[in-house]
């Protein structure tokens, strides 16, 4: 990856103001030089190809790659830079917190939804399963090409209802496009996911680049390490879901979600 290309996204990161409704977020376009977005696009496998990994059930249906070996070399490349210490100090100092990467990318990577898919809202899983620290913010990078509002696929952010640990109102959907992101505080009651089913034509997908940066737990943290998901409105009286949801947010339980 070019200086020149680390110097843009770090100018973009600084000039951009952040929104605390209803928490901490920065929404950017042209996050990337387009020469870089366009490889960075060009690099994602084929939808069918078996090296994703599959999350397919009532509350989420997207295909995910986390595997450094599968990069190829612009994606290999901006990984690299976004987890190396110089980019962490920078965010650091933007977000005035200690920040840490996550090198094993756990949840992180490739993410791509094709026609139907879905992402109910959660709420991050809260301490790193196997780092033990506290999941503090998520960069994600959108690289959808040539999409049309009516395709939906929009990222939402919800307020936490009156009940804690349950999603209430939308306030914000994001649309997407191509080489726009999103940065966003995941400790603060951050509820998200996607607004509106994907409803794009075959052969047209949701495609993102996704990192998350952890940092010193407080004394007080919330232990959980597997996302909490909500029921959506048309679902709250499902009992398969709520089983499915309690299921997807314990650690020893969640991997039979995907059996």
């Amino acid at each position: 990856m070019k200086q020149s290309d680390k110097t843009y996204l770090e100018n973009k990161l600084q000039s951009t103001e952040s929104i605390n409704n209803p928490f901490y977020h920065i929404e950017l376009d042209e996050i990337l030089p387009t020469p870089l977005a366009e490889k960075l696009y060009e690099e994602f496998p084929d939808y069918q190809n078996e090296v994703w990994f599959k999350y397919k059930n009532k509350i989420e249906d997207k295909k995910l790659l986390s595997d450094w070996r599968q990069f190829p070399e612009a994606t290999y490349e901006l990984f690299t830079y976004l987890t190396s210490q110089p980019f962490l100090d920078f965010l650091s100092d933007k977000v005035g917190c200690k920040l840490y990467a996550d090198p094993g990318l756990h949840g992180g990577g490739w993410h791509i939804h094709k026609n139907g898919g879905k992402l109910n809202p959660h709420l991050d899983y809260s301490l790193h399963p196997m780092l033990k620290l506290q999941r503090k913010l998520n960069l994600i990078i959108y690289l959808c090409k040539d999409w049309q509002e009516e395709y939906g696929g929009h990222f939402g952010f919800w307020k936490e209802s009156e009940v804690k640990g349950q999603v209430g109102e939308l306030v914000k959907e994001v649309s997407m496009g191509f080489n726009k992101a999103v940065l966003f505080d995941t400790t603060q009651n951050s509820w998200h996911g996607l607004s509106r089913e994907v409803n794009c034509p075959e052969g047209v997908y949701r495609k993102s680049l996704a990192i998350y940066y952890l940092t010193d737990p407080p004394k007080d943290v919330d232990t959980r390490s597997r996302a909490l998901f909500s029921p959506t409105e048309e679902q709250k009286d499902s009992e398969e879901v709520i089983e499915l949801i309690k299921k997807r947010s314990d650690f020893n339980k969640s991997k039979e979600v995907y059996l």
